[in-house]
């Protein structure tokens, strides 16, 4: 049974059973096959106290004094689900299942990442240099995360076009993977991605940015497809991992941003922080993120850190990694207080520790299953999120 409010102050009961205290459709002199009783408005309030309780004994809703006093409203109730409207129309439901086989094809945790992180970065530097901000650098800041996330897009794209195989093993739920984006789409979208990035940095943030986009589009690209599929090899995979997600990103995001600001490029202490803590933290996701992918790597031959030392090492090591990560955020704001603010930095950062031991604690005691596993690189995604939503206030 369904309830449903529409603009015109119709109420549309549809099921198999009716109640009581609406007209009959027998009754009417217009009788048809059809389910749906409509009421004006003045009738549709003049009934809905008389029939509260019989809509309480179908569970349709409970009735409240704020609702009663409806009338007093000038707008029109609708609440009709965008579900029902999608299902009800073969186009939308198509657009609608278009649009989230493409959110599901840009890896919404790497999409997430690349966001939080260049915002950060930009954030940091204009704090720095708050006397120098200009709205009209609004446009070119849009511009730049817009071809970022296309980055983004595109080395994402490109990496599922060419692992169909291995995906239906090891990530099913994939758009291609799972059938709901044909190859031809996902050519498209990488493609577009690919140009519209080159574009937009090109005429807007001069040649060396442009090289660094262009270079990391590359590592994207032999990463992935034949016949270099560097990501075969371990050492080779994880450290394109770190050098993209790791030093292009944070160090392009702040020279482009500085070199906006009409200034020159230098290093500060938190943003040479940032960038080697999330170099080491880019390292850390390259060989965890195998750790789901055990089984279809196996399969089709793909070596891995996973794969050639075993889950249990590698899950170890990742959290080690990120151990000296945390030790060293501490070390630096104990004997660096002039550069970082010792009573965010210290108290954040052993949190974070703690709470890496738990988790990796908890995958040993859940025996290494491949929910658990899921649930630990999730974690160290949400970790890396956290470093970069602290990052301008260090």
């Amino acid at each position: 049974m369904e309830l449903s409010f529409c603009p015109s102050f119709s109420l549309r009961i549809r099921g198999t059973t009716k109640p009581s205290c609406f007209p009959s459709s027998s009754s009417s002199s217009s009788s048809s096959s059809s389910s749906s009783i409509r009421t004006t408005k003045s009738q549709f309030l003049s009934s809905l106290s008389q029939c509260t309780t019989n809509l309480h004994s179908f569970g349709l809703y409970t009735c409240s004094r704020t609702f009663l006093n409806f009338q007093q409203k000038r707008n029109s109730i609708w609440a009709c689900s965008q579900a029902e409207a999608a299902g009800s129309d073969p186009v939308l439901t198509k657009v609608s299942d278009f649009k989230d086989a493409c959110w599901r094809f840009l890896r919404p945790h790497t999409i997430r990442g690349t966001a939080l992180g260049s915002t950060a970065l930009v954030t940091k530097a204009l704090i720095e240099n708050s006397h120098l901000i200009k709205w009209t650098l609004l446009f070119k800041a849009f511009s730049g995360l817009f071809a970022l996330l296309c980055g983004n897009g595109y080395i994402v794209g490109i990496n599922q076009i060419y692992d169909i195989k291995i995906d239906k093993v090891n990530k099913p739920y994939l758009p291609i993977a799972a059938g709901d984006l044909s190859v031809k789409s996902a050519w498209v979208l990488v493609i577009f991605f690919a140009i519209a990035g080159l574009l937009i940095v090109g005429f807007n943030f001069g040649p060396f940015i442009t090289s660094l986009y262009s270079l990391g589009l590359f590592l994207g690209t032999i990463y992935s497809v034949p016949p270099f599929r560097m990501k075969r090899f371990p050492v080779a995979a994880f450290l394109i991992i770190a050098t993209v997600r790791g030093f292009l990103l944070n160090f392009g995001v702040y020279y482009a941003t500085r070199a906006a600001l009409g200034l020159q490029f230098e290093w500060s202490s938190p943003v040479a922080f940032i960038t080697t803590f999330v170099t080491l933290f880019a390292l850390v996701i390259a060989i965890t993120k195998d750790l789901p992918d055990v089984e279809g790597d196996r399969k089709f031959q793909i070596s891995t850190f996973a794969t050639k030392l075993g889950v249990r090492k590698i899950a170890f090591l990742g959290s080690g990694l990120l151990l000296v990560n945390y030790v060293g955020s501490i070390l630096a704001a104990s004997f660096m207080p002039q550069a970082f603010r010792r009573s965010l930095m210290i108290p954040t950062h052993t949190i974070l520790a703690l709470s890496l031991i738990f988790q990796t604690w908890v995958l040993e005691k859940a025996s290494y299953t491949k929910e658990a596993i899921a649930n630990y690189y999730r974690f160290i995604w949400n970790l890396f999120y956290a470093e970069y939503i602290i990052f301008p206030f260090i």
